[in-house]
């Protein structure tokens, strides 16, 4: 990644990212302390799921096709690869929308927000989202399995 003085934004742009993403933390603990029978803590055995529902939702929207409506104001997409377009802001969200790791840190916010407050919605949307983790990780290793294989019969 480019350090800020050789991208078109500012640190202010990256400030604005992050202040939104903190301002809706801090919503969401506020909204979970206020509202009575919300459920606070999220039970251990559900980690592994929101784990692999996040990483399923960011792996969706910075790398699938099917997304492109959503990264193309932000992301200019070429044979080459995906780059941020324009200046400032827009820059800095298009950064974020081609870095999975940036990403999941905002749908496991989204996924845990609203784990707490409809949880049973919610996890059904992190089962569906689970299994689909699980399954790219099948098709990577089944993959890796197969050029293995075709380079040893080489």
């Amino acid at each position: 990644m480019d350090p800020v003085e050789q991208t078109p934004t500012s640190r202010s742009d990256y400030a604005v990212l992050s202040l939104t993403y903190v301002a809706l933390l801090g919503g969401l603990a506020e909204s979970v302390r206020r509202r009575p029978g919300a459920v606070i803590e999220v039970p251990a055995g559900e980690y592994l799921p929101l784990t692999l529902a996040t990483f399923a939702v960011s792996k969706l929207v910075v790398s699938e096709k099917v997304e492109t409506w959503m990264r193309s104001p932000f992301v200019e997409e070429t044979p080459a690869g995906r780059r941020p377009k324009g200046r400032r802001l827009r820059y800095a969200v298009g950064e974020l929308l081609t870095c999975t790791r940036c990403l999941g840190a905002w749908s496991a916010l989204a996924l845990v927000g609203l784990r707490m407050h409809a949880p049973r919605p919610a996890r059904a949307l992190t089962g569906v989202l689970a299994v689909s983790a699980g399954n790219d990780f099948l098709h990577s290793g089944f993959d890796l399995l197969c050029r293995q294989a075709n380079r040893a019969a080489e």
